[in-house]
């Protein structure tokens, strides 16, 4: 296929995200989409990035011949943390890497999603909310689906997180694509089990900051696991606990459980929430890091987990509530 703008098929316009789905189940299907994707694009006067596993890194480094003109990145250095900073990063590629005037960075990304349910959650909402958060970056997303390895769930949110849908032979509109807010409004919220026992320790009706964060800190004392693990949790709780007392309404309570293998904690306030599913994944002031709107981008950053329920996201259910989770090495 040609995937040039004076001559491609389905060339998308200027301004936008991109952000296309190449489902495959052999080496041959890969190859015959990508190179095309990236020599297209060079001769274009595009720049080319790569972050994919190993594998299809060593796949893609022997096909293109090591051209130095495409920028192999390590997987883990975009994938490996949490998905604001993997959305950061490709922000800075973007800019980073910016061929000027009309031209795009081509993007061709393969995530590893992780062993668990739990940690699929996590990148299937990041699926969708780049759809809005690299808007206007001037990048054009392939994203790589073995669907030979990948669980099912995970090839079924893809179906639906993806405007586009490419092969070596076209790339034609996805008619699974759901609307991005109404797809991340939609997924559940997992149950945690720890919250169904008697917490650590709980505050109902917090009034003193301070004396708050040092209560917490003291019940994390002991725990066998880093510093900075247990500092960056509380750095989160406190972002957390404060925006509920600042922008929420009486009573802000909180919840917090250990177990050998994670940290929960629960902040909840009476206030009605807010109805932003992509709150968290950028500074709510953009660059302007002085207005504040860091907390939750914060929070999201810090924690594996990052849960909100009630409120504009569950009507019906009295109040809003912050779940984080932090899992212990």
């Amino acid at each position: 296929m040609n995937w040039t703008a004076t001559g491609g098929v389905g060339y998308p316009a200027p301004g936008g995200f991109p952000h296309d789905a190449l489902f495959h189940d052999s080496t041959d299907a890969l190859i015959d989409t990508v190179l095309p994707f990236l020599h297209d694009g060079l001769a274009e006067g595009d720049a080319a990035v790569v972050a994919v596993q190993p594998r299809t890194a060593a796949l893609l480094r022997e096909a293109l011949g090591r051209d130095p003109r495409v920028l192999v990145v390590d997987e883990d250095a975009v994938y490996g943390h949490r998905t604001p900073a993997a959305i950061t990063t490709f922000r800075r590629l973007a800019k980073e890497n910016a061929p000027g005037g009309a031209h795009r960075v081509r993007v061709v990304g393969e995530i590893d999603f992780g062993r668990t349910a739990r940690d699929w959650l996590e990148w299937e909402r990041y699926e969708a909310v780049i759809n809005e958060a690299l808007r206007g970056f001037g990048l054009w997303g392939v994203c790589l689906f073995d669907t030979a390895r990948l669980p099912g769930p995970v090839l079924d949110a893809a179906h639906r997180t993806h405007r586009q849908l490419v092969t070596p032979s076209s790339r034609t509109p996805n008619p699974q694509f759901t609307d991005p807010a109404e797809y991340l409004r939609g997924l559940p919220v997992p149950d945690e089990p720890l919250e169904s026992t008697p917490p650590r320790f709980a505050a109902g009706d917090v009034a003193d900051f301070i004396g708050l964060r040092h209560a917490v800190a003291s019940e994390l004392a002991d725990l066998a696991a880093p510093d900075d693990l247990i500092e960056d949790f509380l750095l989160a709780v406190d972002e957390m606990t404060s925006n509920a007392l600042r922008h929420g309404l009486p009573p802000v309570g909180l919840r917090l459980w250990t177990a050998p293998d994670r940290i929960v904690c629960s902040i909840t306030d009476g206030g009605p929430g807010w109805d932003d599913p992509f709150a968290g994944y950028g500074p709510a002031h953009g660059d302007d890091l002085s207005r504040g709107g860091m907390g939750l981008w914060l929070a999201r950053q810090l924690c594996d987990h990052v849960d909100i329920r009630g409120g504009a996201h569950h009507p019906g259910e009295g109040g809003i509530s912050v779940r984080l989770t932090v899992r212990l090495p």
